[in-house]
């Protein structure tokens, strides 16, 4: 006979979730016993479900298809709730097994009982179940699959009673395969060519799948035949970029800057993404981003099939074989001196290998990563979907599980690696191919930047205290040697370059604590220069637009 559990695993693996990122307790140790059963499913253990969570995710975006997470009861997975929260905003397929009591032992609320699927709901709303009897466990596995891996790509949550995992009767089934999805129908795609060819400056933003080489071409041709813009999302899940592939401009995070973006165009058309918005609110300033004078198209929404939608519009267009523009191969100097985020990026960009995986969640220290890795060897690029930061460590560890001959970069500011530092025990465990730089200027800096621009002008020194991480300062080399990955601190471009080059070349976890000064320290004297260095494609007369907008 089998029990609940085991075949459990068994319908897990026929469906193709073959890599579980596991945080177990008591409720789930029938699961845990059923891993011996199954050869083919991989268990990753986290020291928090937040690394879980966010392990799964990387997983995903690279692997193409979900992987599975096991948390324990519903304080488990609230623990682990911003990483689900960043891949439902990435549209990222993740199917959560999370433990419950035994249906039997719910009525006397006992102390880790609570209500999960409430809690399930607010990053899978799409699908949450709870198994009510292993004859049923099954089939609710087999669907929890099929809605995690649809268009588009969901968390999909499966509640996993003790008793119901004990018990024997269970039946492993199969998923379903993926029905392929829907290419845009005629009336739309004829809409977006009218719209190009209307005479208004049009563009195209990018979002989710559409963000692949072969969707990226296809932009890329319409774009050469009909002077198209091509943008990209804020946040993108998933992005290919370096030399030889279509460079595409990503909106702004600051609203500010999106606004004035978007400014000079009629037509904006979507391809699975959605219309720009502002980040947060601001007093005096519009929420929705595209201005009153641009007209708004849907080409694909996240459920369809973007390449061929974009394929099909090329045509229409004439574009088919038109010749893509593409980046040129490029790649900064070595750093020298005293050590910057801006040299830190620089770094990178000099020594990155081909088909590197760059997770970013470097927040302000990033801001160059872009400009000076655009013409670096062929590589994608993870961001911080969602916003809700500690993300990248995680992000990390299940991007090396699922490519595993793929060298993975984490930039991660000192902020958010504390939310989630625990992913380098896994790391060091698993012995991954991640090189994590922490960003260590001892300062929640896009904080400081954020009091200004919401007009909190009083703020005093009690209030700036609280965005303030040097006292004392963080010693993340410390921390990672003792959690068994090999760690450096460095202070100049000259070390930062001789450790990221020993750390490419020498597999294994590693992390490269970089000392810098604060990015950004307040609007007025540091955004300027930054929005005009990393956006030089920008027209010259929206360059002075932005000058009168917001230099002092």
């Amino acid at each position: 006979m089998t029990n609940g559990a085991q075949a459990l695993m068994k319908t897990l693996v026929d469906s193709g979730v073959e890599v579980c990122f596991t945080n177990p307790g008591t409720s789930e140790m029938h699961f845990v016993a059923a891993l011996d059963s199954e050869p083919n499913m991989r268990a990753v253990l986290a020291l928090f479900e937040g690394v879980a969570t966010g392990a799964a995710d990387g997983y995903a975006r690279m692997a193409g298809k979900p992987a599975a997470t096991l948390l324990h009861l519903g304080c488990g997975l609230g623990n682990g709730l911003a990483n689900l929260h960043n891949a439902r905003k990435g549209k990222v397929p993740v199917v959560n097994i999370v433990g419950d009591h035994a249906t039997y032992h719910v009525p006397y609320d006992a102390q880790l009982q609570s209500d999960i699927e409430t809690v399930a709901r607010n990053v899978s709303p799409g699908f949450v179940r709870t198994s009510a009897s292993t004859g049923e466990l099954c089939q609710d596995a087999a669907d929890a699959v099929t809605a995690a891996r649809g268009l588009p790509g969901q968390v999909a949550t499966l509640i996993l009673p003790a008793d119901v995992s004990w018990s024997e009767g269970g039946t492993p089934c199969k998923a379903p395969e993926s029905k392929p999805a829907p290419t845009a129908d005629d009336a739309t795609i004829k809409n977006a060519a009218e719209a190009i060819r209307s005479g208004g400056k049009t563009a195209l933003l990018l979002g989710g799948q559409a963000l692949r080489k072969p969707t990226l071409m296809a932009a890329a041709r319409i774009a050469a035949h009909n002077g198209t813009t091509l943008f990209a999302e804020t946040f993108p899940t998933r992005i290919e970029r370096g030399a030889g592939l279509p460079p595409v401009e990503r909106i702004a995070y600051l609203a500010e800057l999106a606004t004035l973006q978007l400014s000079e165009f009629d037509h904006l058309i979507l391809v699975d993404a959605k219309a720009p918005v502002s980040f947060f609110a601001y007093p005096g300033k519009e929420s929705y981003l595209v201005p009153d004078t641009c007209k708004v198209h849907t080409l694909a929404s996240p459920d369809q099939d973007s390449t061929a939608s974009l394929s099909r519009l090329a045509e229409m267009l004439g574009a088919e074989n038109a010749t893509p523009a593409v980046q040129p191969a490029a790649r900064p100097g070595p750093p020298r001196g005293k050590l910057t985020a801006e040299k830190v990026c620089k770094a990178v960009g000099h020594l990155m290998p081909e088909d590197a995986i760059i997770v970013d969640e470097a927040i302000t220290s990033g801001l160059m990563l872009n400009a000076l890795t655009a013409g670096a060897p062929k590589h994608d690029l993870l961001t911080l979907t969602g916003g809700a930061i500690g993300q990248g460590l995680p992000n990390a560890v299940g991007a090396a599980v699922a490519c595993p001959d793929r060298p993975v970069i984490a930039l991660i500011g000192d902020g958010t690696a504390m939310y989630t530092n625990q992913a380098l025990w896994t790391m060091a465990r698993e012995n991954l191919n991640v090189t994590s730089i922490i960003f260590n200027n001892a300062s929640y800096s896009i904080l400081n930047v954020e009091l200004e621009r919401v007009g909190a002008e009083e703020a005093g020194d009690k209030a700036k205290s609280q965005l303030d991480i040097s006292g004392p300062v963080i010693d993340f080399s410390r921390l990672a040697q003792g959690m068994g990955v090999h760690a450096i601190r460095v202070s100049t471009g000259e070390e930062m370059a001789k450790a990221l080059d020993y750390a490419l070349t020498n597999p294994g976890p590693h992390l490269i604590e970089a000392v810098v000064p604060e990015s950004l320290n307040g609007v007025k004297r540091k955004i300027l220069p930054w929005l005009l260095r990393t956006l030089p494609s920008l027209p010259r007369p929206l360059s002075k637009t932005l000058k009168k907008k917001i230099a002092p």
